[in-house]
């Protein structure tokens, strides 16, 4: 028998191993509206749109820095540039610094996080078969507590950030920095996210595997995209083979 080709498994975080509870756009009203701002559905709405358009035009998160403590204050700073805006677009109030500090320091516990149902369970499946895993993301250094508050940091052998890396996906700089952290080849690495460009065209063009995670059911499931991360499990390029 003639183990997997594949020696580690990356993963892209949010929306791939957990995701915001409810939107974002809940978890913003729900600080904001102490300051004013309308509690109705409709502004939920309106909130959920700006944020999407907002993160089409912000650039990338990557910063010419190396100490940790300015790392973290750009990383603020980009967020407190991508609130604004979208609260630019639905309507500024004052007090919106007060406002953002809070918000931001909310998303850096698991109070508005969630693994999805089978994270947890796939993680130590996949674990306990020998693969080494990784992390990929744009998200910032909070993953790191983040993923603690989760009870999941135990399972990765390497963390690759974005302002850490000097790169966003899907550029080839990140996964090659991830890879040299595990010095492996590209050709023995699997990635799985759910960002069709950033995820698995980023992936594939840096020579790695990769595997979408789609849980829309609107789209025909292949090898290449699956409904869950439980699929991964039977995958067949994870499968031991004869020969």
């Amino acid at each position: 028998m003639t183990p997997s080709p594949i020696k580690a498994i990356f993963f892209d975080a949010v929306g791939t191993l957990f995701d915001v509870k409810g939107s974002v756009g809940h978890v913003y009203l729900s600080y904001a509206k102490k300051y004013g701002v309308p509690d109705t559905p409709e502004m939920v709405q309106s909130l959920n749109k700006a944020f999407k358009e907002a993160m089409k035009t912000v650039p990338a998160p990557i910063f010419s820095v190396e100490r940790p403590e300015k790392l973290k204050q750009c990383e603020r700073l980009w967020w407190f540039d991508v609130v604004h805006t979208v609260f630019y677009r639905v309507g500024m109030f004052e007090q919106f610094d007060d406002f953002f500090d809070e918000v931001f320091d909310a998303f850096g516990d698991a109070t508005h996080w969630e693994l999805f149902p089978e994270t947890r369970d796939v993680l130590t499946k996949l674990k306990d078969r020998g693969f080494e895993l990784g992390i990929i993301t744009n998200f910032d250094s909070r993953f790191y507590q983040v993923s603690r508050a989760l009870n999941i940091q135990q399972f990765f052998d390497s963390v690759t950030i974005s302002s850490l890396a000097g790169a966003a996906k899907p550029a080839t700089k990140i996964f090659t920095y991830a890879l040299e952290q595990h010095m492996l080849d590209s050709t023995e690495v699997l990635h799985v996210g759910d960002h069709r460009i950033e995820d698995l065209k980023g992936a594939q063009e840096a020579g790695l595997h990769a595997v979408l995670i789609d849980r829309s059911g609107t789209v025909s499931y292949d090898n290449q995209t699956l409904p869950s991360l439980a699929s991964l499990l039977g995958l067949p390029l994870l499968q031991p083979s004869f020969s």
